[in-house]
């Protein structure tokens, strides 16, 4: 009888052992799986970082100088509105010259409207005073206007790109493009504008900005593809000072 409870109390225990070996597994792949999943606002904040900071074409206008330049991209936080969506500066100049921007932006960034079929509204804006934002990400915080100053100087919309998460086995994390047909532009010519946005797992940034006329001619932006900003920190010290060709009129 005492042989018989100790083999009832050595299989409960064995038992216990057992389920408590389950319930810790179950709990870990429940967790991972919470991990990997991400919500709506979880895309836009993964953009926007992914966005952020100083990339810069170099590699690609070392392979094919005559279709483009080193230029500098610099996106950095300005604001968030009471919604959660985040503002970014963004601003595009040649690498010798990065006081000088020619191409200067606010972006909006949140979740798509649950009823379209993407993850990220990427949407751009001109601003109202463009040279009180000169190198605004390179001026310390209190050099900067003011959050409650931006949410003031965003001017008219441009354009929205809809980004959604890339096919598993492609290199990038998320891409988009405008809607088709593009938004309006009149610069050099053109009747409307479209842009084609990749952000890559190695934090690069691949866009093509392009403008066309009515008949559909390209009149400004790459003809060749999408500029490839990589990293500051990726490029080498001897790369940043490779001598380029840097052409202040060339139109973009």
């Amino acid at each position: 009888m005492g042989r018989d409870s100790a083999e009832e109390g050595g299989g409960s225990r064995a038992g216990g052992l057992v389920l408590k070996a389950l319930v810790l597994l179950g709990g870990a792949l429940l967790l991972k799986k919470l991990r990997k999943s991400k919500t709506r606002w979880d895309h836009a904040r993964v953009v926007a970082e992914a966005l952020s900071g100083e990339k810069f074409s170099r590699e690609q206008a070392c392979r094919d100088p005559d279709n483009y330049f080193n230029l500098r991209m610099l996106n950095c936080p300005a604001t968030e509105l009471v919604d959660g969506s985040r503002i970014l500066y963004f601003e595009q100049a040649f690498w010798r010259t990065p006081e000088k921007p020619f191409r200067q932006r606010f972006y909006m960034v949140k979740p798509c409207p649950k009823e379209l079929r993407c993850d990220v509204e990427l949407s751009s804006y001109a601003i109202r005073d463009v040279e009180e934002y000169k190198n605004f990400c390179d001026r310390s915080k209190d050099q900067r206007p003011q959050p409650e100053e931006v949410i003031e100087d965003i001017a008219e919309h441009l354009t929205t790109i809809h980004l959604s998460r890339c096919e598993r086995g492609k290199r990038c994390l998320y891409e988009g493009s405008t809607p088709p047909g593009g938004f309006p532009n009149t610069w050099n010519g053109a009747s409307y504008c479209t842009t084609e946005l990749s952000i890559h797992k190695n934090g690069e940034v691949h866009t093509w900005d392009r403008g066309f006329d009515d008949e559909g001619n390209q009149v400004w932006g790459a003809k060749e593809g999408p500029y490839e900003f990589k990293p500051a920190q990726a490029l080498g010290y001897s790369d940043m000072f490779s001598p380029l060709n840097f052409s202040p009129a060339l139109q973009l």
